[in-house]
């Protein structure tokens, strides 16, 4: 695949490869980037970029990833938040006391998949290894969320809680809002059950572009672009919604998937912060 697109890039000869989003660095407040594979010091299952705590590997190898990732995005390791994705539509407003939650000092709060801040310097992050990661950054009132959408999280529509709790605490206007659908499970590679597909086929506008039927009560879902939808329908311009190429269980030499290794693998990570 190409290292380069119109809406996203990656530079494959860093030290440490940051895939980046031009409708982002075009905003000039924010930090960002997700993660490859590569750049990282874990060895076995988890070479090399594993940014995982929970999964088994060495926290001293954890933790140079995380030291060598953050120098790479220009954001403070010592500050970053983290959430306990437990695949809910929770969004939680982070503010200065979370500093380091989930890296630095035990995490105190759960069941977490979407924050929000509009603290400056305050990295957020999530975690993945084929789930969709939603990047939102209001330029207007220099806000931002990060959010970990799999299939529950996309049904129930965490996407647009995530504008909605922008709006109640900082005021944004879903119109100014920029969103980026990051790196993540492609339809081709995405089966699904017949319980999964009917939950889908309730909740959004049916077409092949968002989910087709194989036989056997298999379907293949686009995560892509049921999020486009919530995005959109939450409000936001389709002008201001980038969308991934890069499939974590097409490209599993550079990117985790758990359709592809299943438990034995590390985990990618998201990264926001405002500037």
């Amino acid at each position: 695949m190409n290292s380069e697109y119109t809406s996203e890039y990656v530079d494959w000869k860093a030290e440490v490869p940051v895939i980046r989003y031009r409708a982002l660095d075009a905003l000039g407040c924010v930090e960002h980037g997700f993660s490859t594979r590569l750049g990282g010091v874990s060895k076995g299952i988890y070479k090399s970029m594993n940014l995982s705590y929970t999964r088994g590997d060495n926290k001293a190898h954890v933790d140079e990833n995380f030291r060598r990732f953050c120098s790479a995005v220009h954001m403070d390791k010592n500050k970053i938040v983290s959430t306990d994705q437990t695949h809910t539509t929770n969004v939680r407003v982070v503010t200065e006391a979370d500093a380091g939650h989930g890296i630095l000092r035990p995490k105190t709060h759960f069941n977490v998949d979407g924050q929000v801040t509009n603290v400056p310097g305050l990295p957020l992050i999530s975690y993945h290894a084929d789930c969709v990661p939603l990047f939102f950054v209001d330029p207007v009132k220099k806000a931002i969320g990060l959010t970990h959408s799999g299939w529950r999280g996309t049904a129930g529509r965490i996407g647009a809680r995530t504008v909605e709790v922008m709006a109640k605490n900082y005021g944004s206007e879903p119109r100014d809002i920029v969103g980026v659908i990051g790196p993540s499970i492609c339809q081709s590679c995405y089966e699904v059950s017949r319980e999964v597909a009917e939950v889908f086929e309730k909740e959004f506008q049916m077409s092949d572009m968002l989910m087709y039927a194989k036989g056997n009560d298999k379907y293949q879902l686009n995560l892509w672009e049921a999020n486009r939808q919530v995005m959109l329908d939450a409000g936001m311009l389709p002008e201001n919604i980038t969308i991934t190429h890069w499939c974590t269980g097409c490209h599993p030499e550079l990117l985790w998937s758990h359709r592809k290794t299943g438990n034995e693998r590390g985990s990618l990570a998201a990264f926001l912060c405002l500037k």
